[in-house]
């Protein structure tokens, strides 16, 4: 790297000199054409122009070149003996003198100059992407984006490969997929930072045994909790290592004192406890759902079987209590399956299996697994036969609208009327469920698609654990619809819908059918 960067630099001054030498030469013969065409007898001071020019533009090397270049020319030019390069007059020395002084000053000028360029430019870059780097921590959501936010903002400033480590409490798959980047010794000496073995303020070099070296040090001198950075520097002289070690020292400083103005922190602890919270929560509600499957199915087989019993037929108390036990059995075991669906949604996610379905068949089917819950319901179907096909995972959508029809018969009063429609409009499938109960205000309405939320209004006199919609609208995303839900006040009836998109070509001729 050092070799090529002094090819570089010979190749740019030898191109200097050339450049400065073509400078002084199209000088000389503009002058010679002024002293044949003109008389020209004084000129000698127009020779400073090119070494004006070569000290601003070239540097050192090029303003001294052009001012011998320049003296010799005017003594060939405008001293006696005249088109001779030999020098007698005294005031040639002087101009010789004058050249060279103007040329190591403006030289060193224009470098300085140029420098102070460079680095307003630099800093201009770092106070950018330092501003990029506060505004991307700001909006971060979780402990992974504040991590890739930091490792990011040093790879860009540095223009070297950058792996950010993270404290002890790292988890063990991310702390192997990171080492997997850096070679062993840069992630022993990782490993010593982060459990305390090392003082993290000390930035180490640490050869990574293939002639390189990497810079391994703490983000932040005083906590640990930014994590540990390594910093690959490559096949680097000490001098120009020493000069990136500072590079880095400026980079965190700054980046330290953002994280620190942002309270980050203290953010990367309450967001690692809040996704371990979560972790926790899931995996709890998983295990104890399905602990409780096993003996609820007996349960429920058990009271079921009961229940048909020709012997508990003239027994109307016991057979009361049997069904008590079923009903509430089945309850219990809706609210199981409920606590099952939303982990799977919050930590694997949805994964449908689409097929083309009839919407009538899907809505058949969620009626009467629902047959008990809506036996003292006037259920009214409307669903025409020539129904357009959905691609759709149609037990996810089934499961949807047994949610619907459960909060319908939940929220309304035996006897009332519960309707559910099929239309086709826009190139959609609207499923729409109608009931008569309780009605929504407008803030049940903004809120009734939340996990865990459920309205003060009815939270005393009905049961539910606020999930079954939440459940719903995550089932109907995952197909590509959309739900809302629709209601004139409350006690005056809500309409859920789902709306799923088609591609059949006969939607305009079922739209047609719903107009007559």
């Amino acid at each position: 790297m050092a070799n090529l960067l002094n090819s570089d630099r010979i190749s740019s001054e030898i191109r200097g000199l050339a450049l400065t030498f073509g400078l002084v030469a199209i000088t000389t013969m503009v002058l010679s054409v002024l002293i044949l065409k003109a008389g020209l007898t004084r000129g000698s001071i127009v020779f400073l122009i090119p070494v004006l020019i070569a000290a601003l533009r070239w540097g050192l090397p090029a303003a001294l070149f052009a001012a011998v270049l320049g003296v010799t020319a005017s003594a060939f030019l405008f001293f006696d003996p005249l088109f001779s390069f030999e020098i007698r007059d005294p005031q040639e020395i002087i101009n010789l003198i004058l050249y060279v002084v103007t040329a190591v000053v403006v030289s060193q000028l224009a470098a300085r100059l140029r420098g102070q360029l460079e680095l307003a430019h630099q800093r201009e870059i770092d106070l950018r992407d330092l501003y990029a780097f506060s505004r991307r921590l700001a909006v971060a959501f979780d402990v992974s984006d504040i991590h890739a936010a930091i490792e990011d903002h040093l790879t860009t400033v540095l223009q070297r490969k950058v792996v950010w480590f993270g404290n002890a409490r790292e988890p063990a798959s991310e702390t192997s997929r990171r080492a997997a980047k850096v070679p062993v010794p840069v992630r022993a000496e990782v490993d010593a930072i982060t459990s305390g073995q090392r003082d993290g303020a000390i930035a180490a070099t640490v050869q990574d045994g293939a002639g390189g070296a990497w810079l391994v040090r703490a983000v932040s001198p005083q906590s640990l909790e930014f994590g540990v950075i390594a910093v690959d520097l490559g096949r680097q002289s000490k001098p120009d290592i020493d000069e990136l070690r500072s590079r880095v020292d400026a980079v965190l400083a700054d980046a330290t004192a953002t994280l620190e103005r942002l309270g980050v922190a203290h953010a990367i602890s309450e967001a690692r406890m809040r996704a371990q919270t979560e972790q926790l929560r899931e995996a709890l509600i998983g295990s104890v759902s399905h602990e409780l499957r096993t003996p609820l199915a007996s349960i429920l087989g058990a009271a079921t079987v009961l229940s048909a019993a020709p012997v508990l037929q003239n027994e109307k108390k016991l057979k009361a209590l049997v069904h008590d036990v079923r009903d509430e059995a089945e309850r219990l075991n809706n609210d199981i399956q409920n606590l099952l669906d939303a982990t799977r949604i919050s930590s694997n996610g949805i994964r449908p299996r689409l097929e083309w379905a009839d919407p009538a068949d899907i809505v058949n089917s969620a009626a009467e697994r629902c047959g008990r819950r809506l036996a003292d319901r006037r259920l009214t179907l409307d669903v025409p036969s020539d129904s357009p096909l959905i691609h759709v995972d149609p037990v996810l959508v089934q499961q949807a609208l047994v949610q619907i029809f459960d909060n319908a018969v939940k929220y309304s009063q035996p006897g009332s009327r519960i309707f559910v429609a099929v239309r086709a409009h826009d190139r959609r499938i609207v499923l729409s469920v109608s009931d008569q109960g309780a009605g929504l205000t407008a803030d049940e309405q903004s809120l009734m698609w939340d996990r865990f939320v459920r309205g003060e209004r009815m939270a005393a006199t009905t049961s539910g654990s606020g999930l079954g919609l939440w459940i719903a609208n995550a089932f109907i995303a995952a197909n590509g619809g959309t739900m809302h839900a629709d209601s004139d006040g409350p006690g005056l009836g809500t309409t859920v819908s789902i709306e799923l998109p088609v591609t059949q070509a006969n939607v305009p001729q079922l739209e047609a059918d719903a107009d007559d």
